[in-house]
């Protein structure tokens, strides 16, 4: 007769996964707790950036983390069963999970949890992605529709697009505290969180992508030349409004999409700094027609084959992160 509850270890490797979630500037905004076969997720509020006092892109993180700890579990033969914001009076408690066996695991399980292991964010130009007009569905039919919208930007309000990223841009440009945020987030000394300096693109190669987060630039050889123009589609995940539950359903769509879109063999880019800023924010609303509060959008294209895949970027020790009560 089959375990009704999970080994810890189990559990653990799900967590260890679920942490490969990407959040903003790879801030990992979460705390996991096991026990009593069940498992916890708490925002961790000292992971949060001064700039999301809203805590929306942080739980935005979280929703992936959500996500992906489910596809973790699924491919270790567990259905998750999940309870959002299980305590009112503690908006950190953010889900409560429990498990019960699944009869079957399908190769499909396999492949979207190792698809955790390969995604990287790629901030390099991309090639047009063949056959998109027939991905496009799959897309739509692993998002949950009532929590979240996916929508597609149109290529020719790609212009209009990229003049709102650079609107972004400006209106940041003497914002010290967001620029020294950024600055401590891609810094040297980051060994477990932030952005790896793999990661970053040089000045030259940022110019090449139209809609894309200014970083610090990296020194060294032009990568990607035979691409002279990023030519990812790029998709929006909204909702009918803005409450930080809606952040949460919108990290489960984008871990969903980037799962699937890795899957594919597609390279990807979340950004958010469009949707940061509420002048930008109104501006995809507008330029997209959609009904609701943009919450992220994320570039999808084709990296080259012969590319080596960069190294992973660092996380924090699981240690740090999961916690098992007796």
């Amino acid at each position: 007769m089959p375990a009704m509850t999970p080994r810890v270890e189990i559990v653990k490797d799900a967590v260890s996964l679920a942490c490969r979630a990407p959040s903003l500037h790879n801030s990992q905004p979460w705390r996991w707790v096991g026990g009593h076969g069940a498992l916890q997720l708490f925002l961790d509020p000292t992971r949060v950036l001064n700039y999301d006092q809203s805590r929306r892109e942080a739980l935005i993180g979280c929703g992936a983390a959500l996500h992906h700890v489910r596809v973790a579990m699924a491919a270790s033969g567990w259905h998750t069963e999940i309870n959002r914001f299980p305590d009112a009076g503690d908006p950190e408690h953010i889900a409560s999970l429990e498990f019960t066996p699944r009869e079957h695991v399908t190769e499909g399980d396999c492949r979207r949890a190792d698809a955790i292991l390969m995604r990287r964010s790629d901030r390099l130009p991309f090639s047009w992605p063949a056959e998109w007009e027939a991905f496009v569905p799959m897309l739509h039919n692993i998002v949950d529709a009532d929590a979240v919208q996916l929508d597609f930007v149109p290529d020719d309000l790609r212009p209009e697009l990229a003049e709102a990223s650079q609107i972004a841009t400006s209106l940041r440009l003497y914002d010290s505290a967001y620029h020294t945020e950024i600055g401590w987030w891609t810094g040297e000394i980051r060994v477990s969180d932030g952005i790896s300096y793999a990661s970053l693109v040089s000045a030259s190669e940022s110019d090449r992508v139209d809609v894309g987060r200014h970083f610090p630039v990296r020194q060294g050889a032009e990568r990607r030349i035979e691409i002279p123009e990023d030519h990812a589609k790029i998709a929006l995940l909204s909702t009918e409004t803005d409450t930080l539950a809606d952040a949460l359903a919108s990290g489960e769509a984008l871990s969903a999409v980037l799962l699937e879109c890795t899957m594919a063999g597609l390279a990807t880019c979340t950004l958010t700094h469009i949707t940061e800023v509420r002048a930008t924010r109104e501006l995809v609303t507008a330029l997209t027609g959609c009904d609701g509060q943009p919450q992220v959008l994320i570039r999808v294209g084709v990296a080259p084959l012969d590319e080596a895949l960069p190294p992973p970027t660092p996380r924090r020790p699981l240690a740090d992160v999961f916690h098992v009560h007796s």
